[in-house]
């Protein structure tokens, strides 16, 4: 394994038992991917491609039927694997009676930052991310913009190597995801690495050093934005080149839920 190798997903399968009967449902099938470092990776696919299923594995939320995960070189269930990545669910679950310092110092803790270190990263990031006037707002009271934002907070609290968003620019408007785009850039130029999943193939297009397209399970395709081909006349010759790509791809086949 060369030492820039970040996250390497090895012949992943996974098969989920959906009704009574016990019948499986396909989530992943035989899915192969290497991540190196400083690489910003986007994910894109239609509903049920396995994009989320993808993540919980190598999050270690739920387990491949198989094939092997590694992250930062160890078994991607191994906890200290987990100790410099920063996580945004696609729905945050954050306590609502508590506010976003009350997480943060909660966060600061798990990253065992000492006190003086901790109120300054939690003073930067609520500033980062435009929340700093309502650091001590009970979370209820957030719009759901407010609440993504606050769980990319948690995220990049302890300034972790990698970044893995699952749907980050969710509930957000053009200023919210202009923002998350923001903060992947910045995080790109210092050489961090990033993993993300979205259906906003523009935002994927612009912000990406790669990206990856799923569909019914496996990656499909695997290319750099530069390596797009020109959207072809008719049909879609009015979408860009990332839309054209995928629609191209799954046209007609974009049956089932979020793998």
């Amino acid at each position: 394994m060369k030492d820039d190798l970040v996250i390497c997903f090895t012949h992943l399968s996974k098969r989920y038992h959906t009704d009574l009967f016990g019948r499986a449902k396909p989530a992943l099938a035989d899915l192969s991917l290497e991540i190196r470092a400083g690489e910003v990776l986007g994910i894109v696919g239609p509903n049920g491609a396995g994009k989320s299923t993808t993540i919980k594995i190598l999050m270690g939320f739920v387990f491949p039927d198989r094939g092997e995960v590694t992250l930062n070189g160890l078994p991607a269930a191994d906890p200290a694997a987990h100790a410099q990545v920063g996580y945004l669910p696609e729905n945050p679950c954050l306590y609502d009676k508590l506010s976003i310092h009350d997480h943060l110092i909660f966060a600061a803790q798990v990253a065992r930052l000492a006190p003086d270190e901790a109120e300054a990263r939690i003073a930067k990031v609520l500033q980062r991310v435009r929340l700093a006037k309502v650091a001590k707002t009970p979370v209820r009271k957030f719009s759901k913009g407010m609440t993504q934002r606050a769980a990319l907070a948690y995220a990049l609290l302890h300034d972790p190597e990698l970044l893995i968003l699952d749907e980050p620019m969710s509930g957000l408007d053009p200023l919210g995801r202009e923002l998350v785009a923001e903060v992947i850039r910045e995080y790109r130029e210092r050489g961090r690495t990033i993993l993300f999943c979205s259906h906003i193939l523009t935002d994927v297009e612009r912000i990406c050093s790669r990206i990856g397209l799923m569909h019914q399970g496996r990656l499909v395709a695997d290319l750099r934005p530069p390596d797009l081909p020109a959207p072809p006349t008719g049909r879609y010759a009015d979408k860009s080149p990332l839309e054209a790509f995928f629609l191209n791809q799954v046209a007609g086949n974009e049956e089932g839920n979020d793998g």
